[in-house]
C-alpha cells in the first residue's frame, strides 16, 4: 500500500508536534509538512502544489488564529480539490460538526481518537469517503432521529441573538453588538422566530425570560 502524505494543521506547536510523532509511528503514512493555522496550511499547500508534491490528506485543527478550520477546509476543498481534509479537534459539537461538513471535510475525530482510528479516517479520506468519530456520528444519528425543538433547536449564535432581542435591541443594535451587518442579523432573528415557532420579537422575549436565559423585567 502506497504511504499517504499527510499535512498537519494546529496552532499549537506541542499538539502539533505530539500528531507529527503519532502519525510517525504509521508505516503506511508520511508526514509532508506542518501548518500552524489556516492561512499557513494555503500557503504550504501553494508551495507543495508548485513542487508537484501535494499531500493526499490534510490533518486539520479547527480553533485557530487567522484562519479556522472550518474556513481553511472550504478553501483547500476549492483551491486543491484532489486534497481531502479530515478535522482532529477538541469540539465535538454538532453544530461545529455540520459546519466542517458542509465545507468539504471527508473526517471529523476528536483528540482522544487512537492511532489506528485516525490511521482509518485518513484512509478512509483518501478513498474518498466520510469518516466520523463514533461519539459524534452517534449524536448526528439521534439528531436525525429526533429533531430537536425549542431551544434545542437552536445555534449557540442564535441562542446569543434571542438573548439580545429579549434585551430590546433591534437588528441594527444587534448588528453592531455582534460585529456582523444588519442583513445577517435580520435573517438570525428569523430563523429563531422561525424555529421557535413564535411570531414576533415580544413573543422571542418572553420565551428567554421563561427559559431562564435573561432577568425578567
Amino acid at each position: 500500500m502506497t504511504a499517504l502524505r499527510v499535512l498537519v494543521v494546529d496552532d499549537h506547536s506541542v499538539v502539533r508536534r505530539g500528531v507529527v510523532s503519532y502519525l510517525d509511528v504509521l508505516d503506511d503514512v508520511d508526514v509532508a509538512g506542518e501548518a500552524a493555522d489556516g492561512r499557513d496550511a494555503l500557503e504550504k499547500l501553494d508551495a507543495l502544489s508548485s513542487a508537484g508534491t501535494l499531500p493526499d490528506v490534510v490533518l486539520m485543527d479547527l480553533q485557530m488564529p487567522r484562519m479556522d478550520g472550518v474556513a481553511a477546509t472550504g478553501e483547500i476543498v476549492r483551491r486543491f480539490p484532489s486534497v481531502r481534509v479530515v478535522i482532529l479537534t477538541s469540539f465535538g459539537e454538532n453544530e461545529r460538526v455540520h459546519a466542517a461538513l458542509q465545507q468539504g471535510a471527508s473526517g471529523y475525530l476528536l483528540k482522544d481518537a487512537g492511532a489506528a482510528e485516525v490511521a482509518s479516517a485518513l484512509y478512509a479520506a483518501a478513498r474518498d469517503e466520510v469518516y466520523l468519530d463514533a461519539a459524534v456520528g452517534r449524536r448526528l444519528a439521534q439528531e436525525i432521529r429526533g429533531p430537536r425543538s425549542g431551544l434545542g433547536a437552536l445555534t449557540s449564535r442564535e441562542r446569543e441573538i434571542l438573548v439580545l432581542v429579549a434585551a430590546g435591541m433591534s437588528n441594527k443594535e444587534i448588528a453592531s453588538e455582534l460585529v456582523i451587518s444588519e442583513r445577517t442579523a435580520r435573517t438570525h432573528v428569523s430563523n429563531v422566530l422561525g424555529k421557535l415557532n413564535l411570531t414576533s420579537r415580544t413573543q422571542a422575549a418572553l420565551v428567554a425570560v421563561r427559559e431562564g436565559l435573561v432577568e425578567p423585567g
